[in-house]
């Protein structure tokens, strides 16, 4: 089987992600940091309630049942099923290379997604009603910063054996699509500021560049065969 090899504009575009994902996450964590969020986090939250019942998500209840199912796309149980199934597949595939960066591009920003989340501490919305269950702090979204790692890692993974561009493209965007989707679930149920969503996203692309990066100057074989 034919794989696809990186040129030089593709490692140009991955560096300003990384660049860019990583500028925009401290920008907004700056922000957040000073308090300087508060008024459009909270204006966005409200917006997406009923004015006469805050408990009550804006939609019809199809609506809010589609969001409660998309934003499991993005819990771990969910991804890390994906990933130890992708894993062994790629293991039977005999493209170890390729297993061996994506769960450590998997496991490595999961780590610090934990990490975040205890260095900030930041109180989850108490505005509304939660529309879905939480165990830890706020910021950055760990649905939205994981599901845009993992999604993306999916998709690089995959685009190793695609050597037809539009369709490496497409790839890229209908998981980057997902992560999107999946983020913005977590504001409208309630459990997410923006900003903590925004910040996940940001994060989740640089660490996923960094990681191709990596992979890209050290360990060839990811993406060469």
């Amino acid at each position: 089987m034919n794989e696809f090899s990186p040129s030089a504009t593709v490692r140009r575009a991955v560096w300003v992600t990384l660049f860019g994902g990583l500028t925009a996450f401290l920008a907004v964590a700056i922000l957040v940091a000073n308090g300087w969020t508060g008024q459009i986090d909270r204006q966005i939250v409200l917006f997406l309630r009923s004015p006469v019942e805050l408990s009550d998500a804006l939609g019809a209840v199809w609506f809010r049942e589609a969001a409660a199912e998309l934003t499991v796309l993005g819990g771990y149980s969910i991804l890390v099923l994906a990933c130890i199934l992708i894993a062994i597949a790629l293991l039977i595939a005999r493209k170890r290379s390729a297993a061996v960066f994506l769960i450590a591009t998997m496991s490595s920003g999961s780590a610090l997604s934990t990490f975040l989340k205890l260095f900030f501490n930041r109180p989850r919305p108490d505005l509304v009603d939660h529309l879905d269950l939480t165990f830890t702090s706020s910021f950055p979204s760990a649905h939205a910063m994981v599901s845009m790692i993992a999604w993306l890692t999916f998709a690089v993974v995959a685009i190793r054996f695609i050597t037809v561009r539009n369709l490496r493209i497409y790839v890229l965007w209908a998981a980057v699509i997902i992560a999107l989707i999946i983020g913005t679930t977590r504001v409208y149920l309630g459990v997410h500021w923006p900003s903590d969503v925004v910040a996940g996203w940001a994060i989740g692309l640089s660490w996923v560049s960094f990681c191709w990066l990596v992979a890209d100057r050290y360990f060839p074989r990811v993406f060469r065969g």
